[in-house]
């Protein structure tokens, strides 16, 4: 508990190495100790004894009355893929005291069981085990081979446990800017393409239009009936697309600041939508537990996504396969093909409803939230990279950038600053609620970065939108990394 740097492993002490030592070797081997004893007694009546180029004591076998002592399987080099059987490789003659006792340290019981059985391996444990570290190695033990004056000596080092690499430094983000307008929560935000302004919708059933640069209020469109729960700007067309909790999903012309499109089919409230970045396509997920694709300019819904059990909180769209993801309030994720629009993959890791996912702009991976943990995943197939944990809140949002920078947002108001690579915390943010605001009115509904990847905007329950840049004047000197190599626990689950 006391020691300066709880990370570095204990000193081995001597004096408890060698008692531990004395007695493996009186319990592994008492029943064979007296052997070599025995072969020495017998070499100095006569023969001489001759060295293996192991280092180990051999004696000629043209003694008639010496017993001949033989272990078999136990050598060293056991038979692997490319190495033949011979009689050298099979039989190892017994080994003297000293030699015995560092056989006695260098294999556990379990292998020295394995080990005696063993006299040659069959083709297909070859197969097997081809590629890989030498079967006789024990785990976590790697085998350092040194030339000393033509004798081979196998010197059995510990591995270190497996710790965190060193993150990469981030400057700390800073409030900046604080906007007010909407007359409730502030659910969604979105940055057009040009990064010239952003669009926020809110409970108030508005959807409002922000200059960026300076943060005043350019347009309010009206036309839901109930809470806006998503906004995208369309990078391919002048199109703003909206949902809401009124089963609505709505096309906007941004020429004429009028609805063009209603894209009717979801029986209960639509809670997020994302547009494909190379085909007109639009999917949005609902509370009916459904996803729908539709085509944007013919208002078809060309694929109905189901399969999940619960609420499908957030979706998202990419170009490589699987071109859709979605999580749900059932604590799965789900990967959909959009061409058979059929489920690729289910993850099922999460124990809890998974609110948001988010694609990071340049690896081939993403990011799950959920009370439980932040999960990173790699496409296609969905394998589990590494958990980020340490924000125990419902997370609602979360926002990454090519620096690798990943935010996560929270219903409590906390917002965390993570490493993408090596899911570091570097940050942890609790910005005050609006003079007037409930202290329980600090929730974090949405963030996301503009296109500069120098501002980050949020959504707030406060009926804010707070914007964040990075501090110009910190160093690495002025905020070091308060890092210690920890010993990673990667689960599964």
């Amino acid at each position: 508990m006391f020691v300066a740097d709880n990370a570095k492993p204990i000193p081995l002490d001597d004096e408890s190495h060698k008692v531990k030592m004395a007695v493996k070797l009186r319990t592994e081997y008492g029943s064979v100790l007296h052997m070599p004893t025995l072969k020495e007694n017998m070499r100095e009546k006569g023969g001489p004894a001759t060295g293996d180029p192991y280092g180990h004591k051999q004696y000629s076998g043209n003694q008639g009355q010496e017993l001949e002592y033989m272990i078999t399987g136990t050598h060293p080099y056991p038979s692997g893929p490319g190495v033949a059987l011979t009689a050298d490789t099979k039989i190892q003659r017994m080994p003297s005291e000293s030699a015995a006792q560092s056989l006695a340290v260098a294999l556990p019981a379990s292998q020295t069981r394995l080990d005696a059985n063993r006299t040659a391996a069959g083709v297909g444990e070859i197969y097997r085990h081809a590629g890989i570290s030498e079967r006789s190695q024990p785990p976590g033990m790697s085998v350092a081979m040194m030339e000393a004056g033509g004798n081979k000596n196998s010197a059995l080092v510990a591995k270190k446990a497996p710790t965190m690499p060193k993150p990469q430094w981030h400057p700390p983000w800073k409030l900046y800017r604080v906007i007010s307008g909407h007359l409730g929560w502030v659910r969604c935000i979105a940055v057009e393409p040009g990064n010239q302004w952003f669009v926020t919708g809110s409970a108030d059933r508005t959807i409002k239009i922000w200059d960026l640069a300076s943060g005043k209020l350019k347009l309010s469109l009206t036309g839901h009936i109930s809470t806006v729960r998503g906004v995208i700007v369309s990078a391919r067309s002048p199109y703003l697309f909206s949902c809401g909790e009124d089963k609505q999903v709505k096309c906007w012309d941004l020429e004429y600041n009028k609805v063009i499109r209603h894209y009717h089919g979801h029986l209960s409230a639509v809670y997020g939508l994302d547009l494909h970045p190379t085909i007109d396509v639009l999917v949005t997920c609902s509370r009916d537990s459904t996803a729908r694709i539709w085509d944007v300019r013919t208002k078809a819904s060309v694929h109905t996504l189901s399969g999940h059990t619960n609420a499908v909180a957030t979706v998202k769209c990419q170009a490589a396969e699987p071109q859709i993801i979605t999580g749900s309030h059932d604590t799965t994720i789900r990967l959909w093909d959009l061409v058979a629009g059929k489920t690729r993959v289910t993850l099922t890791n999460h124990k809890k409803s998974v609110r948001a996912v988010i694609l990071h702009p340049r690896h081939y991976t993403f990011a799950s939230g959920s009370p439980d943990n932040i999960k990173q995943w790699k496409f296609p197939d969905g394998n589990f990279i590494q958990n980020l944990s340490g924000h125990n809140a419902i997370i609602n949002t979360l926002a990454v950038n090519s620096d690798g920078v990943l935010v996560s947002g929270a219903d409590n108001g906390t917002m965390h600053l993570w490493d993408w690579r090596t899911g570091y915390n570097f940050q942890r943010v609790h910005a005050a609620v609006q003079p007037g605001s409930l202290d329980s009115e600090s929730g974090i509904f949405a963030c996301v970065f503009d296109q500069s990847e120098s501002r980050l905007l949020t959504a707030e329950a406060d009926k804010t939108i707070k914007v964040y840049k990075e501090d110009d004047t910190a160093t690495e000197e002025t905020h070091p990394v308060s890092w210690k190599p920890e010993i990673i626990k990667r689960k599964r689950f």
